[in-house]
């Protein structure tokens, strides 16, 4: 009698599986896809479809409002991605080159705090902190929004330096301080150039998080300090145009791409660690 092969479990094969997963991707897409489509409606209605062009993209980069608040954007999410890559890159080696002590779990849980905590909470902890340090110096710059969002972005960061570090092999390290180099030598010439793929898709990772946001900045943010996400908020309450829409599609553009290289980035990683 012929032995009977048992297939391997695939949850392809279980009943409705296809069906839900068609569900789920409409529920998550077709929003995106209709404000897609309508950036490129020729009317003023959001709902009403009056034909293709491209003049509310036209719009949207001759507005002097929105190109004030995109410049904004990107100073903030560079100075934020960058610093808060670099915290987060000391503290992936503080906790994974170094050995084990008491409390490096209460460490790694208080790093990680923003990702378990709604942001809510954190923009409110940032407005009563840097209130306080306005009423007392008079200044209100834009630090106060990059510092908010370095710290909100440094978990996001934190979490592919750190998979990088530990997934690396440490032979070359030992081997380095083998050969009598220094602490600093060994890093600079060994460690730094092989999770330098993680650091980037770090800085990426939170450059997204720290261009997309909205709660912490709507929080934070003074008079005349507007990002592109709050600058579209605004114009959410008060009239919807297609304008919007074209701001929207090319932010996610923008996000797609970075997201995109991000992923690929990280799958390299996983194949040469």
């Amino acid at each position: 009698m012929a032995e009977r092969v048992r297939k391997a479990f695939s949850v392809r094969r279980l009943p409705g599986f296809a069906t839900i997963t068609m569900i789920c991707f409409a529920a998550l897409y077709a929003p995106i896809i209709v404000i897609v489509l309508y950036s490129f409606n020729a009317g003023d209605s959001v709902a009403l479809w009056e034909g293709f062009s491209l003049d509310w993209y036209s719009v949207a980069a001759q507005n002097e409002q929105v190109q004030e608040a995109t410049l904004r954007s990107l100073v903030i999410a560079l100075w934020a991605s960058g610093i808060a890559t670099t915290l987060a890159t000391m503290a992936a080696l503080g906790t994974t080159r170094t050995a084990k002590f008491p409390g490096s779990t209460l460490i790694y849980v208080l790093i990680n705090q923003p990702l378990m905590v709604p942001e809510i909470v954190t923009a409110v902890a940032l407005l009563i902190f840097f209130a306080s340090i306005k009423v007392a110096t008079g200044y209100s710059g834009l630090a106060y929004l990059i510092l908010a969002h370095a710290a909100f972005c440094v978990p996001f960061a934190y979490l592919p330096i750190r998979a990088r570090l530990e997934g690396m092999d440490r032979v070359l390290e030992v081997a380095a301080a083998d050969l009598y180099a220094t602490p600093w030598q060994t890093f600079r010439r060994v460690t730094l150039p092989l999770v330098a793929p993680g650091i980037v898709a770090g800085a990426m990772l939170a450059f997204v998080i720290s261009l997309d946001d909205v709660i912490i900045t709507e929080f934070v943010k003074s008079a005349g300090q507007d990002t592109l996400p709050t600058y579209m908020l605004g114009q959410l309450r008060r009239a919807v145009t297609p304008e919007v829409n074209a701001i929207s599609t090319a932010l996610l553009g923008l996000t797609v791409l970075l997201l995109t290289a991000f992923f690929i980035l990280t799958g390299r990683n996983e194949k040469s660690a």
